[in-house]
């Protein structure tokens, strides 16, 4: 999910994955797993247990082939970047190297010494192998259960040693998948508004914000993006023209339609597996939600009543929307059934809730609450209203938030796992951070 808590409105979103095919990175082969019959005999990790306690994992320098400078440096960049990467869910206690009892250098990446292992208390070890030629990398990793002495997965990469991270981040949502049944975050992407550069513009970056990436060069405002399902393309509001305007870009080639219709068009939301979105329009009057083509031109009106309705988000199968009206008199979250087009309101503690994003499942909806004292909190709610649970206080695969906070002066972008801990911050970068949004697509 996606939230903003802070000062200013307020923005939230499921946590969601989508795996693009990346072209150079062959998959050599399926090596030996002991998992023959399936993740659904292992349950590692229970990302409904708001306990959840930390899985402890070794994960040491990956073997080098020839023991040469660069062979040997990429296999610890590579075993540094797979330690980041999965500690990045809060799943998992990653082990200091320097209490390891068993030299990874020396051993045998397909056979380890287990009670070397366990005596340390890894209860899963990741073992790796690498061989550069060039700037060609053949790559070997293994994921063991140290207790129970068996391999779990195995995989062998080959490609570009530029595509190192890729790898990694693969084999990562191999992990993810087996221990929770649900494939990982690590190849998706998060669109978001800074104001580092003139103006406040629509950025990308990955998922744990490396590889920051301007979409807009408008110098105006920019405010709510939305990632398509399919990740090609970002939908937002801009006021380039002077009013709030609905924009669709195209992500690669910078392509954009503008709704360029009388009065506003805010709040976009793209709906799952189509090339459609619904927003907010204004241009008949009070603000009310509309169906579009992916290209902008008005399909169908979706609510109708009297008060302003805003910030549509749809369920994972398409088959429900929730948003905000006014027309109870305070803004509160409405989930309405996309074939009858009956509508229920699903939230009644606080006079102001908004901002609503289905978590992938499609069991729960998560948005921000406006505190009696003022400011903004991250709250999870059932799509039936109840287990109402506040995730913040004092401020996608469905496990983590990603929301913007001013907790630290400027508005940053933070992350926390579903239950509102682990919080820490996702970047720091020049100006400020807000309205962060994961890219949909995690099944569940």
């Amino acid at each position: 999910m996606m939230v903003d808590s802070g000062n200013a409105g307020c923005r939230n979103n499921l946590v969601a994955n989508r795996t693009p095919l990346v072209w150079g990175i062959i998959i050599v082969g399926l090596l030996w797993t002991g998992m023959a019959f399936g993740a659904g005999n292992y349950d590692y990790i229970d990302i409904n247990n708001p306990l959840l306690k930390k899985v402890p994992i070794a994960i040491p320098f990956f073997k080098s082939a020839s023991g040469n400078g660069p062979e040997s440096e990429t296999a610890q960049s590579g075993a540094i970047l797979l330690s980041d990467t999965l500690s990045f869910t809060g799943y998992f206690k990653i082990l200091d190297r320097g209490s390891f009892l068993v030299d990874a250098e020396k051993s045998d990446v397909a056979a380890p010494a287990f009670k070397g292992w366990t005596s340390v208390g890894a209860e899963l070890l990741v073992t790796g192998g690498i061989s550069l030629n060039n700037s060609q990398i053949e790559m070997e990793l293994r994921l063991f259960d140290t207790y129970n002495e068996r391999q779990l997965i195995g995989r062998k990469y080959s490609g570009n040693v530029k595509d190192l991270r890729v790898m990694i981040r693969r084999f990562c949502n191999e992990i993810m998948l087996l221990l929770t049944g649900s494939t990982g975050l690590f190849e998706s992407r998060i669109v978001y508004i800074s104001s580092g550069s003139a103006g406040k513009e629509v950025y990308i970056c990955d998922f744990d914000g490396s590889n920051p990436s301007q979409l807009t060069h408008n110098q105006s405002i920019n405010l709510s993006p939305a990632m398509s399902h399919d990740g090609k393309w970002v939908a937002y509001t801009s006021y380039a023209k002077g009013k709030p305007d609905l924009y669709i870009q195209n992500i690669s080639d910078n392509r954009i339609s503008v709704v360029d219709k009388k009065g506003m068009g805010i709040s976009p939301a793209w709906v799952p597996g189509k090339f459609e979105l619904a927003a907010s329009l204004s241009f008949s009057g009070d603000p009310e939600i509309y169906l579009l083509t992916g290209t902008g031109k008005v399909i169908n009106r979706l609510t109708d009543s009297p008060g302003i309705d805003i910030s549509p988000t749809f369920s994972p199968d398409g088959n429900k929307m929730a948003f905000v009206s006014r027309r109870g008199g305070t803004p509160q979250i409405y989930v309405q059934n996309m074939n009858s087009g009956q509508a229920a309101r699903i939230t009644f503690q606080g006079n102001n809730n908004t901002q609503p994003e289905w978590s992938p499942k499609g069991d729960k909806i998560v948005y921000t609450a406006l505190e009696k004292g003022g400011g903004f909190n991250i709250c999870l709610i059932g799509v039936d209203g109840k287990g109402q649970m506040q995730l913040t206080y004092g401020s996608p695969d469905g496990s983590m938030i990603a929301f913007s906070s001013t907790r630290e002066g400027a508005s940053r972008i933070y992350v926390m796992t579903a239950y509102g801990a682990d919080q820490r911050r996702l970047m720091s970068t020049p100006g400020q951070q807000s309205e962060p949004k994961w890219s949909p697509g995690v099944t569940n």
